[in-house]
């Protein structure tokens, strides 16, 4: 749906940031422009530690965006493929420390209320490796609330499924109504391929997939890796409890399991750091060059460069009935900043 680049903040050549442009041919088609900016309408709205942060949304030279927070690193799939191509696994307590924080940043999603107070109702719904991101500082953050499903005029038809199957819940593979309890079974999920570098749910076919999630038989982590104790295997079963009511009710309570499980380990944060660059030595080094270069890289408005500054405010793209009342750091309305409200010029194509 999107292409994502490095920029820079104009006059701020420091600040790196991450910018989302939709593909051409996808803003010919008015719901795919409607889905992307309330993607970005609502990730407005979520400022937390674990979340990745959306700073604007707008059009430029023809072309809808986001701004958001630029991670150097790379997503959870990425290391959960690397691990199957070396033989090895993530460690027991960075795993745990993973989904600690991926269900820390749920839960305050969960649980976000709007302007008045009232609750947003947010849920995910597509918790999964690619949406997760581990910074190469040992960060862990969540990347996408595209398909979330809450009360900023986002619906769901029942029977429409949306996300990845290998990582639903039972009663989002049946397409029934879904709470925040989805997203911890979707949680438990990751976790568990975490801990084993397998699939939980497989199937030769579509079908045969979907049935595998609807009856939700699950073996516990420790039946194929050792190092996963009695203690660990219980708060994953729990989060992988067939019926929602078996579940954790809430996402705070599967983070304070695992971060009580973690305390015997007494793990940092630079212990994922170092384990991330060690995997992706190379990786690194070459992030740390590209990185370099965009900071240096000549500012719009040189002979080298041109760049039309107007922007768009994205609320007059949309009916009054879609537009969301979220305030941008400083007080303003979102795009409508004016100065350093533009972003320079597109510098490099995301990698992996």
């Amino acid at each position: 749906m999107a292409e994502v680049y490095r920029a820079r903040r104009q006059g701020q050549p420091g600040e790196i940031l991450a910018i989302k442009c939709m593909r051409p041919q996808l803003a010919k088609e008015s719901r795919f422009v409607e889905m992307f900016i309330r993607e970005g309408k609502l990730a407005q709205l979520l400022n937390h530690e674990a979340i990745v942060r959306t700073y604007e949304i707008g059009r430029i030279e023809g072309r809808y965006y986001i701004a958001m927070e630029y991670i150097g690193g790379k997503d959870l799939t990425q290391v959960l493929r690397k691990c199957q191509e070396t033989h090895q696994r993530i460690p027991v307590p960075h795993a745990c420390f993973i989904a600690a924080k991926v269900a820390a940043g749920l839960h305050y999603a969960h649980t976000l209320n709007d302007t008045d107070g009232r609750p947003l109702n947010v849920v995910n719904r597509d918790v999964s490796p690619s949406n997760i991101r581990l910074s190469y500082e040992g960060g862990v953050k969540l990347l996408d609330f595209g398909i979330a499903q809450g009360m900023l005029k986002f619906t769901s038809e029942i029977g429409v499924l949306k996300g990845k199957f290998s990582y639903m819940s039972p009663e989002q593979i049946r397409g029934m109504p879904v709470d925040a309890r989805t997203d911890i079974f979707s949680t438990g999920i990751v976790l568990h391929e975490m801990l084993t570098t397998e699939k939980l749910f497989r199937g030769d076919t579509e079908f045969a997939l979907m049935e595998k999630v609807r009856n939700a038989d699950v073996s516990p982590p420790s039946k194929f890796n050792r190092r996963v104790s009695p203690a660990l295997d219980a708060i994953v079963m729990r989060a992988l409890a067939r019926d929602p009511a078996d579940r954790y009710q809430t996402a705070q309570e599967l983070a304070d399991d695992l971060t009580r499980f973690l305390e015997g380990y007494r793990f940092t944060v630079e212990e994922l750091r170092d384990f991330l660059r060690s995997m992706f030595r190379e990786d690194y080094q070459q992030e740390l060059a590209e990185l370099e270069a965009c900071r240096s890289a000549p500012q719009p408005g040189t002979p080298e460069q041109s760049l039309d500054p107007a922007i768009e405010v994205m609320e007059a793209e949309l009916p009054p009935e879609h537009e969301i009342a979220s305030k941008q750091p400083g007080g303003g309305q979102p795009g409508s900043q004016k100065s350093g409200g533009f972003w320079s010029k597109l510098k490099s194509k995301l990698r992996g």
